[in-house]
């Protein structure tokens, strides 16, 4: 399978969002939630402190620009409480009181300008990635492309093909639901690509504003930590065939895995408001079965020496700190501690979705590693689906 991978770029999202400012926000408009009183403790277990946003928190909680009266229902109303008896006056002060009540943004108030960012993020990381790689645009064979809260057609990829500019013979790829296994799938795919032409060069690129899942309005526990988790950021890198002096890791093999009944647990629903990221209480439990499933691929792959191969680092995104120590929990014995230390390190600044493993493969690399070491990249997504891949360090 023998794939190349360069180093990731990676591009935060600029404006810093406190878990402070959240809580505060989310205190003063849903002051009667049953969580309330326990929103402190709630917020700390996260253990985020601050994420960083493509657009301000004040973008995600601002009323939509027209009232609970829109301007094109004005006009009924006005006749309609005029054929009441209503005096003129009485019409105006009417109108005017609901088109003062706040309404909420609709769904291209909110995702048109997010999509805008995602646009101008995942361009700069793709030029960051060339960069890293020592190319040029003119040197890109296929891109793979996904950003899974922004829909659009067309898309991420044809975007960047004309903004790099791209060759127009390059093959596109747009994946815009593969979600939180983005990053360690679109590997696995591009290792096939190169595998099958190893002179092709892919360019990967991941750009997510998770933040658009941000609704003022839901009052669940389940907004609430949706409201607590998520960053946004792009992230980009380029897979080739044959190693170039820039290449930092090796990939060899991969791994796929979906369990079946439960579509359900995790989910992104559309409403007149915008996007809600929807979860389920059972969802970490059915990702840790993934996880299971992954050390027995890795158990199998090194069979003929389990007592001396193990990971040196394990780039996990398992979409939450539970996963994380159920890993810690179920990794054999023998494997040395703080092979999660950088995937930790990435959660404490947010849940980055399909560029997560990107962000941890980018602190591992910039952390030094040692040539020969091995890595162990791991994703799981709402399906419940997951990948998985294993390589060496150059």
């Amino acid at each position: 399978m023998a794939a190349y991978l360069c180093p990731p770029s990676v591009i935060h999202g600029e404006h810093a969002v406190s878990t402070g400012q959240i809580v505060e926000e989310v205190r003063d408009r849903h002051p009667h939630a049953a969580w309330a009183p326990r929103i402190d403790g709630i917020a700390a277990s996260t253990g985020i402190e601050t994420r960083g946003w493509m657009l301000p928190l004040q973008t995600a909680v601002a009323p939509g620009r027209e009232g609970a009266l829109p301007a094109a229902s004005a006009g009924p109303a006005r006749e309609a409480l005029a054929l009441d008896g209503f005096s003129a006056e009485d019409v105006d002060r009417v109108i005017a009181s609901l088109e003062a009540i706040p309404a909420p943004q609709t769904v291209q108030e909110r995702t048109a300008p997010a999509w805008d960012a995602v646009q101008a993020y995942g361009e700069r990381a793709a030029r960051g990635a060339l960069q890293s790689a020592g190319l040029d645009p003119a040197d890109v064979d296929c891109l793979i492309t996904s950003n899974s809260t922004t829909p659009a057609l067309p898309g991420l990829d044809v975007t960047l093909a004309n903004r790099l500019p791209l060759r127009s013979d390059v093959m596109l790829l747009p994946a815009a639901q593969w979600a939180c296994v983005a990053g360690t799938r679109s590997l696995a795919l591009a290792a096939d690509l190169v595998a099958a032409d190893p002179d092709r060069v892919v360019l990967v690129v991941i750009s997510e504003a998770l933040s658009t899942t941000y609704q003022p309005a839901d009052d669940t526990l389940e907004s609430l930590i949706v409201r607590l988790l998520f960053a946004d950021t792009a992230v980009a890198a380029v897979v080739t065939g044959r190693p170039r002096p820039e290449s930092v890791l090796r990939l060899d093999s991969a791994w796929h895995h979906t369990l079946p009944d439960t579509r359900d647990l995790h989910r992104l629903e559309t409403r007149a408001d915008g996007t809600h990221f929807v979860m389920d209480r059972r969802g970490p439990r059915a990702v840790q079965q993934t996880v299971t499933a992954m050390w027995e691929w890795l158990r199998v792959r090194y069979q003929d020496d389990p007592a001396a191969w193990h990971p040196d680092v394990l780039l996990a995104h398992p979409g939450g700190t539970r996963v994380l120590e159920y890993m810690e929990q179920t990794m054999p014995a023998e494997w040395p501690s703080g092979l999660l230390d950088h995937s930790r390190k990435s959660y404490t600044s947010g849940n980055r979705g399909g560029a997560a493993v990107f962000d941890i493969l980018r602190r591992a690399h910039d952390a030094g590693q040692k040539a020969g070491a091995r890595a162990v990249l791991y994703a799981a997504a709402p399906g419940l689906t997951a990948t998985a891949l294993e390589g060496e360090w150059l």
